[in-house]
């Protein structure tokens, strides 16, 4: 009986000592950051990238990956202000860069006088770039964090 009472005793112990069950990492956030830069339409230019025909009043934005129809959330790192557009064309051309907004867009964010914003790019869910979000699970098909 007392080899029992040991043993259980002994069991015991190494249940309390054991380390608590590990939570879940939470996922990743679906985000770029690095800097904005907005643009106009040349004269002439009547269609964006995606076929639609240029609105200079549309929140829309040029990006290098992300499918047409993507819906991003673009939010001024130093002002906090934030804007959702819509992936409609290519861009930018500028290597440091990795949006490119509509001037309404760059109006919304009070960038246009500087020309030039650090911000954070997210993926909104049920956008066309997560295919995955009606299950509950975001493809991330944003590049990795841009160093500035």
């Amino acid at each position: 009986m007392r080899a029992a009472s040991l043993t259980c005793f002994v069991l015991l112990l190494l249940a309390a000592c054991a380390a608590p069950p590990q939570q879940a990492a939470a996922p990743a956030p679906c985000a770029q950051q690095g800097l904005a830069s907005w643009y106009t339409r040349e004269p002439g230019q009547t269609r964006m990238a995606d076929g639609e025909p240029v609105d200079p009043a549309a929140l829309t934005a040029a990006h290098r990956s992300l499918p047409f129809g993507t819906r991003v959330r673009v939010t001024d790192l130093s002002t906090g202000r934030s804007v959702v557009v819509r992936i409609t064309d290519r861009g930018p051309t500028a290597r440091n860069r990795i949006i490119d907004l509509s001037a309404a867009a760059a109006r919304a964010l009070d960038m246009r006088h500087d020309g030039v914003a650090r911000v954070r790019v997210e993926l909104l869910a049920g956008s066309t770039a997560s295919p995955g979000a009606a299950a509950g699970t975001r493809a991330c098909l944003l590049p990795k964090v841009t160093p500035s």
